[in-house]
């Protein structure tokens, strides 16, 4: 058999490589991995970690004017500091970039702080010019934010640079309808900013249910936030006074101080030398792999966001995971794509699991569906007339629950425990068997008529 420098050479410190990494390693196989940027991936540098905690700062605008209702004493004017928010999740980013590397070298898993590039069914060449070998390359390299080719495209940011600003922007725009740009609305406008939300089309966050993501959508309205449906792109440009004026297609335009691009997502393989080595990419240049995480070179392997299967860190985890254990520990098995659960972290949030109503009776013909449109009970105190909504979508012939989504307070973490009953096949008669357990927002689960 052949000799080379390592078993297996991952392309990607993301949550899907890390864990591919270290599982591989602690297997028994000889591993190195590569990262150009830093230990973690998007998700933990700029990505779901330092955006949640975001969110959760945001919250606290909401939080400090209902508190006032419960017998606190709060001033009318309270002061946010950007800078202080911003600085600290830079420093739990640190921390857990560190605990990220710990965890690798306890395994015994060879960090490399350099770009690599694939070179061949088993080559990889680094930026600093050393070649390795490896009997098997993983690539996790994920994905990387669009941008339009408008022209003056040059002065809008992306969710890896909003992170960074100096400042809470008086005025932005954010180009997109998806959960970045639905999440970062959110956010900005807690903390002060006036949102412009633009779009191609008149549809927010494709693929969620459309009773939930319309009540988003008119919660937003409500709270401030403004919606330019049918809005494509024309042109950005750079005031004297660093404004920037953006033109758009239907619609006047706009004069803001920062442009954030929200358009989705690119997998990440420009420059990667993939296609040298023959490997197959989509027209939107994602790595085409079998269920078993492999390309159409038998020596390589990709995993996450680059294979542009579903883009969300669990999977990620998921399918780094089970590469490492049919490749290297004899373990083999693979990722169930059914079913997985996913949330907005909007203000309020959503999340949903299963099928949409729509998806249901193309997919099914007869379907029940069960709905409670509630007032949380925190909001009834406080004065706030924003409404939560929860939805059952069941198959008409056998009961099951095929589909649960919902909008309100702590959604995600509610919709966690309950797309378990989603994913066991659980059916509407078992929901109502289990005792409610009362007074809370979830309990309207086990109640719906």
């Amino acid at each position: 058999m052949a000799n080379y420098d390592y078993d297996l050479f991952v392309i990607g410190a993301g949550s899907g490589g890390v864990r591919a990494a270290r599982v591989s390693a602690a297997h028994g196989a000889k591993v190195a991995i590569a990262e150009e940027h830093r230990v973690g991936g998007t998700c933990v540098i700029r990505g779901c970690v330092p955006k949640k905690l975001l969110v959760y700062g945001a919250h606290f605008a909401e939080d400090l004017a209902d508190a006032r209702r419960f017998g606190w004493n709060v001033p009318d004017k309270c002061e946010f500091d950007w800078t202080v928010l911003r600085d600290n999740v830079f420093e739990e980013v640190d921390r857990i970039n560190q605990a990220y590397i710990q965890t690798l070298e306890s395994q015994g898993v060879e960090i490399i702080a350099e770009r690599a590039v694939v070179t061949g069914p088993h080559g990889i060449t680094l930026k600093g010019g050393r070649e390795a070998t490896a009997r098997t390359i993983l690539v996790a390299t994920g994905a990387t934010p669009s941008i339009p080719s408008c022209s003056g495209h040059e002065h809008g940011i992306t969710s890896n640079e909003a992170f960074h600003l100096d400042a809470v922007p008086k005025r932005i725009l954010i180009a997109g309808a998806g959960y970045i740009a639905n999440e970062f609305a959110g956010i900005f406008h807690q903390f002060g900013a006036h949102v412009i939300l633009i779009n191609r089309t008149d549809v927010i966050l494709r693929g969620y249910d459309e009773s939930i993501r319309d009540r988003l959508l008119q919660i937003s309205m409500m709270k401030g936030i403004e919606f330019r449906f049918h809005a494509a792109f024309e042109g950005i440009k750079k005031e004297k006074n660093g404004c920037l004026t953006v033109s758009m297609s239907g619609h006047e335009p706009v004069i803001v101080d920062c442009v954030m691009f929200a358009t989705g997502r690119d997998p990440n393989t420009k420059g990667l030398g993939l296609e040298k080595a023959g490997v197959e990419l989509t027209p939107k240049g994602a790595i085409k792999v079998d269920e078993d995480n492999r390309s159409n070179v038998a020596s390589i392997y990709g995993v996450g966001d680059v294979t542009d299967r579903i883009q969300l860190t669990p999977i990620a985890i998921r399918e780094g995971q089970a590469f490492a254990d049919t490749v290297f520990g004899n373990k083999p098995h693979r990722v169930d794509y059914a079913n997985v659960p996913s949330a907005v972290f909007s203000h309020p949030p959503m999340a949903g699991v299963g099928l949409t109503e729509s998806q249901a009776k193309n997919r099914l013909g007869s379907v029940k569906v069960y709905t409670s449109d509630f007032r949380p009970m925190k909001n009834v105190l406080a004065g706030r007339n924003e409404r939560a909504l929860y939805k059952m979508v069941c198959d008409g012939e056998t009961d099951r629950v095929v589909g649960l989504h919902m909008i309100g307070p702590d959604s995600a973490e509610i919709l966690q425990t309950a797309a378990i009953a989603v994913k066991a096949g659980l059916t509407k008669a078992q929901f109502d068997d289990t005792v409610a357990l009362h007074p809370t927002m979830a309990e309207e689960l086990v109640l719906l008529k």
